[in-house]
Formats: structure tokens, C-alpha cells, sequence
């Protein structure tokens, strides 16, 4: 993984190879296969989930469901461990061109990402079928990762999969974070917010969440289909006025939300109902995970190292003068440490689209770096996406340094005019200076190093 991670200015550099396999390491940590190994666990007719163990032989059928980036690679390492007990399958997953594997008793479903399309909303049609049948006597064990919001869905009645595309383009370019959107999403989908668990009921469900958001918020994550929901009808229509989309908003939703905020909707399912009983949730991998792994692959490589946070948030462009910020400061003052020095920060920025350009939030952020940068020997700011794709790109992130502006211009490219457009990608293109590690077959947010050689 490490060599598919070197980009031009990384080669070039005499730490680029440490700072690779500082970015392998934390992919490593992250590998769903082992995370759902790990937390997911066989002896004999004896199911360990987490710290709770279950007697497979008091269960007539087990069911495995689930969606996300990572949803391949979970259900594989569930799969090979219920071995002959597993009854079926359905998972959906990213149509990201990845070859998929064949899991037996599991039908591997692919859709789009990150707006959803006609295969996502049948799978969640078969899932919803299955889970019609469940029992008293059944145990559904749900694989949720990043993602699971586009590749899963069930809209309510009177809202059309063109109605949720076009929402969803409008939130995704309009600067919304993660839980404003999903906010959104679970007052429109009848799984999402905890409506596969009133599916699932009365069967026992345990639900492995791999997290792709900030501080990792269970009822956040996929837009949590298995968890209660605290947000409301009037928070949805709330979300719509504060993002100056209600006339944005297609008629069907808008009149949805408020038949929901006056009542006449079902609400999504809420701390303390009944059905939560029978539920457990298994944390199976998180951003911190990813960030503490890089933390101790640097170390290890000879730098001093600070995991500043993970929970970094805010507009790309402005997160990437903060660390381009960073960098300047070690270089010059050689606070808070001496060279060589790796800070590293986790978390996810958003973008708001003012070009149409093309490009990614890690992209973005690196390109508002390279501009602090300029001139600054040594340095650099790495961004990456953990799942291997930055926005529609094939790009997981980008490398930016003290000479980025300087190898640009001299090719004729305006660094600022790129940045003013959303076009990141083709300007770290022309450097050799994109990410492409490919599907990484997991989805924990992204991580951000800010490097001092």
C-alpha cells in the first residue's frame, strides 16, 4: 500500500517513503476484515459480539444485511465466522469498479455514491422483505460503514428517488455537514433512523458500525438505520431554512416534512422505544483508530509527533491555511517541537461549491495549503481520504508543499484561479501530486498530515 501512495513530491523527498507508510500503517488499522474478525467472534454454538455472547442454537435463522463503502470486506470476515449458521445475506456496496468478492449465502449489491440510484433503492426494497419475515427466533446482524446513506434506501411514501437525488445534490453542494444532512435524509427514508431496527423487530439484531463521522455519533453514521433518532420533522424543515433551500426543495419533501412536524407523519424511532431491547452496537473502528496507528508509525520513523484532533471540521479552504499555519510555525520557531515533526489531524471538512471545477474536500484543502505554503522549505501538508476517493474523483487526497505554487506556475497554471473554481484535481494532476491508493475497502473519514522534515 505504501508505494501506491508516493506521489511526485513525496519521491522526491527524503521523508516521502516514512510519510507513506505512516499513512499504510493507518489504513492498516482500519481493515475492516480484521476489525469485524476481531469483533465478531465463534466458539462452537457460542456468537461474541462485542462483550455479549449468544447461543446460536436458540436461533432458527441468522441474516446478515447491511450497506456501506466498506460493507464487502465486513461481510466477508461475518460470513466466514457464522460459517454453516448463516442463512442469507444482502449488502450493498459501492459501484466503485472494485472486483468484488464472492461470499457464500451473501449477495453483494452494488449502487451509487454519494447520490443514490435506482439499485440502491432495490436493495433496500430485498432487505426490507427479508426483514418482514423475522421472528422472535431470528438473528439479523446488520454491517453498517460510511457510505450507507447514498447505497441504502426505502423513501416514504409520496417522495420519489428523483425528489431524494435532487435534494441530496443540493445538501452536498451547499456546505451542510455530515449530520445536517442525515438529518435530512432519515425524515425521508423509512430505514434510515432507526427504521431497519422496527423492520428487524421482534428478532434480536446486532449491528458492527465501522464510523466515517466526526466523534462517531451512532445515530449519525449511515444515518443510523439501527438507532434511535433525537432529531425531528421540525429540526429537518429547520435544516432546509438555515441552508436557504426550501425553494430549492422538491414539492413532495417539503410537503412531507410538514405533514411530519404537524403530526401527521410517523416520526423516526426514539430513545426508549421497545424495540431497542433486543439491540446491541459494536463500534468496530473509528478515525481514532486510523490517527493513533499513523501516530505511532511516525514515531517510530523518527519524528515528533502531535495527534492534534480528531475532530476536525470546517470549510476546506480555511482548514488548510490553520495546518498550512502549522507548518510555518515549526519551521520558523521550532514550536511546539523541533524538525523533524509530523502532526496529525482526523476528521472530515466540507466544501461549498462557488465553480465547477473538479476536485474533492481533501483535494481543496491541499490546494489552500500549497497557497500558505509557498516557499517554505521542507514542508508540506498531506491530506487523504480513508476510503480511497475523494469526492467523484479517483483521488483519495492530495500532496502539497512549499513548492507546489512555484512547479505550477512554471506550467503555466494559476493556483488560486483553481482553487476559486473547485479544480483541484487536474492541478495536483499536472504535479503528480494526487493520491490514488484506490478503493481502500474502508471509510473512517480522512486524515491530514502536516510534515517538517
Amino acid at each position: 500500500m505504501s508505494e501506491r501512495l508516493l506521489t511526485a513530491s513525496l519521491r522526491s523527498a527524503p521523508w516521502g517513503k516514512a510519510v507513506a507508510q505512516v499513512m499504510a500503517a493507518a489504513l492498516a488499522a482500519v481493515d475492516p476484515v480484521q476489525a469485524t474478525a476481531v469483533s465478531l467472534r465463534r466458539e462452537g454454538d457460542w456468537l461474541i459480539a462485542g462483550e455479549r455472547r449468544y447461543d446460536l442454537r436458540v436461533f432458527e435463522r441468522v441474516w446478515l444485511v447491511g450497506a456501506g463503502k466498506a460493507g464487502a470486506a465486513m461481510a466477508q470476515a461475518a460470513a466466514a465466522t457464522l460459517g454453516d449458521r448463516l442463512s442469507r445475506g444482502i449488502v450493498v456496496v459501492k459501484d466503485d469498479g472494485a472486483l468484488l468478492p464472492a461470499i457464500p449465502g451473501v449477495q453483494l449489491v452494488q449502487a451509487a455514491h454519494p447520490t443514490p440510484d435506482e439499485r440502491s433503492v432495490a436493495a433496500g426494497q430485498q432487505i426490507a422483505d427479508l426483514l418482514d419475515q423475522a421472528n422472535e427466533r431470528d438473528l439479523v446482524i446488520a454491517l453498517i460503514s460510511g457510505g450507507g446513506s447514498a447505497l441504502l434506501n426505502l423513501p416514504v411514501p409520496g417522495v420519489t428517488l428523483a425528489a431524494l437525488q435532487r435534494l441530496t445534490a443540493e445538501l452536498l453542494t451547499c456546505g451542510a455537514p455530515i449530520g445536517a444532512i442525515n438529518t435530512l435524509r432519515k425524515h425521508l427514508d423509512r430505514l434510515k433512523g432507526g427504521g431497519l431496527a422496527r423492520l428487524a423487530a421482534p428478532a434480536t439484531l446486532i449491528t458492527l458500525i465501522l464510523s466515517d463521522v466526526v466523534g462517531s455519533p451512532l445515530d449519525v453514521i449511515a444515518s443510523g438505520p439501527t438507532v434511535a433518532d433525537p432529531t425531528t420533522f421540525a429540526d429537518a424543515l429547520a435544516l432546509l431554512d438555515h441552508y436557504e433551500l426550501r425553494d430549492r426543495c422538491p414539492p413532495t419533501i417539503l410537503a412531507y416534512l410538514t405533514a411530519g412536524a404537524r403530526g401527521e407523519q410517523p416520526e423516526t424511532l426514539k430513545p426508549g422505544d421497545p424495540v431497542l431491547a433486543k439491540i446491541q452496537h459494536v463500534l468496530i473502528g473509528s478515525n481514532a483508530q486510523a490517527a493513533h496507528a499513523a501516530l505511532a508509525a511516525a514515531q517510530a520513523a523518527g519524528f515528533h509527533t502531535l495527534l492534534l484532533t480528531t475532530s476536525l471540521e470546517g470549510e476546506a479552504r480555511e482548514v488548510g491555511k490553520v495546518l498550512a499555519a502549522i507548518a510555518r510555525e515549526i519551521a520558523t520557531s521550532g514550536h511546539p517541537f523541533a524538525r523533524p515533526a509530523c502532526v496529525i489531524a482526523g476528521g472530515e471538512t466540507t466544501v461549498t461549491l462557488r465553480g465547477t471545477g473538479l476536485g474533492g474536500r481533501n483535494q481543496e484543502l491541499a490546494l489552500s495549503a500549497a497557497l500558505a505554503l509557498a516557499g517554505l522549505a521542507d514542508a508540506a501538508v498531506i491530506t487523504l481520504a480513508t476510503d480511497g476517493g475523494d469526492g467523484p474523483t479517483d483521488a483519495a487526497g492530495a500532496v502539497a508543499t512549499g513548492a507546489t505554487v512555484a512547479r505550477a506556475r512554471a506550467l503555466g497554471l494559476d493556483p488560486l484561479d483553481h482553487l476559486r473554481r473547485n479544480d483541484a484535481y487536474p492541478f495536483f494532476a499536472a504535479l503528480d501530486d494526487l493520491l490514488r491508493p484506490g478503493p481502500t475497502g474502508t471509510n473512517v473519514n480522512d486524515l491530514a498530515l502536516v510534515v517538517v522534515g
